[in-house]
């Protein structure tokens, strides 16, 4: 997930900055970033992603290095041509959900979220204003914002486990509640790659 996080705001700052949509390769994360604390598919971090990228000097596409949901060895060949580049990344403040708000408005941000709770997991559609703890376990990426029909505010949040889960992949989150963290502890942990 933490992969797939980093990558969706990757292609989003890309297509900002340049005008092209291109749909980078989560893989190349997978089997190629494991100086820090990301290990492939046993977890990792949104950050070390992005210094990876910073340090590699960019990310290759889906196409040339593709999604294997697997671990393998780093293809050196087919990660070395990178097609997008990232500056840096920046960290929204911690449990600030205006803040967080002010950066999903200018492009899609990177979020730590707990999903261990079966309402998450199984959700299926509408606003989702379930129970869930702040034991931050899962990336997920926010890439927008808004109001539901019934006027409750909600994130809109792209997840990794694939189009048939949820809205078409997606969730609606419930936004501006009482806890500063706010639901599942969206606004603890969330950053976003720079150009």
């Amino acid at each position: 997930c933490w992969a797939f996080s980093a990558i969706a705001a990757t292609e989003g700052i890309t297509k900002l900055s340049t005008g092209k949509l291109i749909s980078l390769s989560e893989q190349e994360l997978v089997d190629c970033d494991r100086k820090s604390e990301d290990q492939g598919c046993e977890g990792g971090y949104m950050e070390d992603a992005f210094d990876f990228m910073v340090k590699n000097k960019g990310i290759t596409t889906e196409t040339s290095y593709p999604y294997e949901a697997a671990d393998g060895k780093c293809n050196t060949k087919k990660e070395s041509s990178h097609v997008a580049d990232i500056k840096g990344y920046e960290k929204v403040p911690k449990n600030n959900e205006k803040a967080l708000l002010n950066a999903v408005a200018n492009q899609p941000i990177s979020v730590s979220i707990d999903a261990s709770d079966f309402t998450f997991q199984f959700y299926t559609s509408g606003v989702f204003t379930g129970t869930c703890g702040m034991e931050l376990d899962h990336g997920i990426t926010a890439v927008g914002y808004g109001k539901a029909e019934d006027g409750t505010k909600c994130w809109l949040i792209k997840n990794s486990w694939g189009s048939s889960w949820g809205e078409n992949g997606y969730i609606r989150m419930e936004r501006d509640i009482d806890a500063k963290e706010g639901l599942c502890g969206i606004a603890m942990d969330a950053s976003y790659p720079t150009a």
